[in-house]
């Protein structure tokens, strides 16, 4: 056969077994995974890439009668009914008999599950065919992660009750996960929220099903139920300076802060402690949900061997005590939100094993974003940042190697 010349005929070329297949089932997922390569490669608004490239493919096959086009015409215009032209997309006179089953699905189970931490959601639904012809029960998870702010992986698959136990189970032997019954209209506002800052992204996560299964799962999604009051995300607003003062002092009361020894800091050490209090506090506002009292072994790692790096400017004093007080601040974050005594020390493990790298990583300034360098060279040379004069003179003394830094 002659090489494709066009993303369509290559589309068409990898479609050629379509009738063969068995189930309506199997004919989705096929189709999902070859506009999977269309996801993948967009480099933004990649759902939208998807629903174009559909308009363009039934436009430029729409005179194509041999099976396996008419049949992965059917299956694209199932998948992404939105696409210019799929209301004139008809069976073919040799279509395989499922056909007539393509999307026609109803809900038979909807529930949620995740870490005690909060770090990660995963949503799981489960398909049944109106006939069972279309294919097996299946399963649609879908994992939303909250310290991203992504719907971070999909997957659609089966046998749906096998997958189900397997969660069940799972999280009846982790203490750390919970498990519930799910409305399915919040299941489905929560995985396409998160699915459309996924679309977004310059650069998709790297493992997974995502790509190949995302054109399926907002099928199965719209099969859902809306909220009868869509609200959206909901706004968390920042805490006040009232409030903030308010938070540090009843930490600084609490036995946690007394177990590091952070009620009794006095002199030059007073200030580094509220300067590393402030950054833990200025840290949770940078998440979507912006709660101070989420932390946990990834919250702390982000925190600790990243974000603080590329955003403060740490003398030796307060790298020294950041460690400290964010066990403590952990310890007692976990306290207020009632977590079990296991993720509380699981925490605190994680932490007191990234001291090191926090250290090296201090000492060699390798993550520092350039202005945060530039803040640290300007200290160490001495300069007051209060003082205007000193301020400018630093700056004109050091113009070029700030050029040369941010280019």
């Amino acid at each position: 056969m002659a090489t494709p010349q066009t993303p369509y005929d290559a589309v068409l070329h990898a479609a050629r077994d379509v009738t063969k297949l068995e189930s309506a089932l199997d004919a989705e997922m096929l189709g999902s995974a070859l506009l999977g390569s269309v996801y993948a490669i967009a480099e933004t608004d990649r759902d939208t890439a998807v629903r174009e490239f559909v308009t363009g493919f039934l436009a430029a096959t729409g005179r194509r009668r041999i099976a396996a086009a008419t049949t992965i015409r059917q299956v694209f215009a199932t998948l992404v009914p939105t696409a210019e032209g799929t209301e004139r997309v008809r069976p073919g006179s040799q279509a395989p008999t499922w056909t007539t089953q393509l999307g026609r699905v109803h809900l038979t189970g909807s529930w949620a599950y995740g870490d005690v931490y909060g770090d990660q959601t995963s949503y799981l639904a489960t398909f049944a065919y109106d006939d069972e012809s279309g294919g097996s029960e299946h399963a649609l998870v879908a994992l939303v992660d909250h310290n991203i702010g992504i719907t971070k992986d999909v997957f659609v698959g089966g046998p749906a009750e096998r997958i189900l136990d397997q969660v069940r189970q799972m999280c009846a032997d982790d203490e750390l996960t919970w498990f519930r019954t799910e409305d399915p209209a919040r299941l489905r506002g929560e995985v396409a929220r998160h699915l459309a800052v996924t679309d977004d992204l310059g650069e998709l996560p790297g493992e997974g099903s995502l790509a190949t299964d995302r054109a399926l799962v907002g099928a199965r999604l719209a099969m859902l139920p809306t909220a009868a009051d869509p609200t959206g995300p909901v706004e968390v607003e920042p805490l006040s300076a009232a409030e903030r003062t308010d938070l540090v002092r009843r930490f600084l009361a609490a036995p946690e802060a007394a177990r590091f020894g952070l009620d009794t800091v006095d002199g030059p050490e007073l200030a580094s402690l509220h300067f590393c209090l402030s950054l833990l506090l200025d840290h949770s506002a940078s998440f979507p949900d912006a709660d101070p009292m989420r932390w946990s072994p990834a919250v702390s790692g982000l925190f600790l061997l990243d974000w603080v790096h590329r955003r403060a400017v740490l003398d030796m004093d307060d790298a020294a005590m950041l460690p400290r007080v964010l066990r403590a601040w952990a310890r007692y974050a976990s306290r207020q939100r009632g977590l079990p005594e296991a993720a509380t020390t699981r925490t605190d493990e994680a932490i007191e094993e990234m001291v090191p790298e926090f250290a090296r990583l201090y000492s060699t300034g390798e993550r520092r974003s350039p202005a945060t360098a530039a803040v640290a060279q300007l200290m160490a040379d001495g300069v007051d940042p209060d003082d205007p004069a000193a301020l400018d003179a630093w700056i004109e003394a050091n113009r070029h190697r700030l050029a040369d830094d941010g280019a």
